[in-house]
């Protein structure tokens, strides 16, 4: 399944009924769909913001993608052969703002693990005959330790001592690129927006005389295990072990892989973090994630989080009083919650 399908964080709009000055428009980028909603403009102003959206995420594809002949891609080729490179306008901010977040999260979430997460082919995940990649390549990546420190950037240029690094943003990139689009949307005048990608969700203002309400999805079952209101403009991101993943011999094996193993990480089947920045909440979902059980709540103090949901490999739940106070949990699926100290 790819990432969002089955994740989930609905858009509940149940018993609202359509209003005039509600417009839809649906992206497809970063082997997504981004579906964007607009509340109270005019048709106008809903057209061209969706024809600048639509120019704005095909520019960000363009230039992020690993997959592709990219400005990213050349990077990569030149780290590769020990070569500098110039690093281009529309990539540079996400090296600058992802160098702090790998040191925060202790390299949980570690960017520069491109050559381990293309071993995995989990791009190829719905394939019968993919399988997990050999132990001795997987254990020569990790043993290499590429990681954001072995880059040396001054201005716009980037030499790297280590040529396993290849950069790889994909815990990171559709969170930016949400913000820079939200931003994009308050400067035409835009007051109230959604959008769904994949599965995180970013809101500005309400819908109508209500607010925008998210479902976020049970990671076993086909049913909304909460729902909160979002307040103001915020971002609510998860990471799951159901999002992209794939069976053999009778284990499964998902797409979120610790960085000190080259293996899915273990212990956890999901993490959602709300916060007003998307793309930090994007990053410390997935390093939330990949931290387990043990760990996960003192790495949520070290990056000043305060709204975190975390559920383990048993389905047990633990939740932050912060965020305790705003969700409404489904009563028809029994749950064991734990509410944490405060973060």
């Amino acid at each position: 399944m790819k990432r969002g399908y089955g994740l989930l964080l609905l858009i509940l709009l149940v018993g609202c009924g359509h209003k005039p000055a509600e417009f839809h428009h649906t992206i497809l980028e970063f082997d997504t769909l981004i579906n964007v909603t607009l509340y109270d403009v005019d048709e106008q102003v809903a057209d061209r913001a969706f024809a600048h959206l639509d120019q704005r995420f095909a520019d960000y594809q363009h230039s992020w993608t690993p997959y592709e002949p990219s400005e990213l891609t050349r990077i990569n080729q030149l780290i590769a052969v020990g070569e500098p490179a110039s690093v281009a306008p529309s990539v540079l901010p996400l090296i600058t703002l992802s160098i702090p977040l790998a040191e925060q999260t202790g390299n949980l979430y570690n960017p520069a693990i491109g050559k381990l997460i293309k071993l995995w082919q989990f791009h190829r995940h719905d394939e019968p005959d993919i399988q997990p990649p050999d132990a001795k390549k997987i254990a020569a990546l990790v043993a290499a330790g590429p990681k954001l420190a072995d880059l040396h950037l001054q201005g716009s240029r980037l030499q790297c001592d280590n040529p396993q690094v290849e950069l790889n943003f994909g815990a990171f990139a559709k969170g930016y690129a949400v913000d820079m689009a939200m931003r994009q949307l308050r400067e035409m005048g835009i007051r109230n927006a959604i959008f769904a990608v994949g599965g995180d969700v970013k809101a500005l203002g309400r819908h109508g005389d209500r607010a925008w309400r998210i479902g976020i999805r049970h990671p076993r079952q086909d049913a909304v295990i909460a729902s909160l209101d979002m307040q103001g403009e915020e971002s609510i991101s998860t990471s799951g072990d159901y999002e992209r993943y794939f069976s053999y011999q009778g284990k499964r094996y998902h797409h979120i892989l610790d960085p000190r193993t080259g293996y899915p990480a273990q212990g956890t089947q999901a993490v959602t973090v709300v916060h007003h920045d998307s793309a930090l909440a994007d990053v410390a979902a997935t390093a939330l994630f990949v931290a387990g059980p043990q760990h996960w709540f003192e790495l949520a103090k070290t990056l000043q989080l305060k709204l975190v949901l975390f559920i383990d490999e048993d389905g047990k739940l633990q939740v932050t009083p912060e965020l305790m106070k705003r969700l409404e949990f489904n009563a028809e699926i029994p749950t064991a919650i734990q509410v944490t100290p405060p973060l």
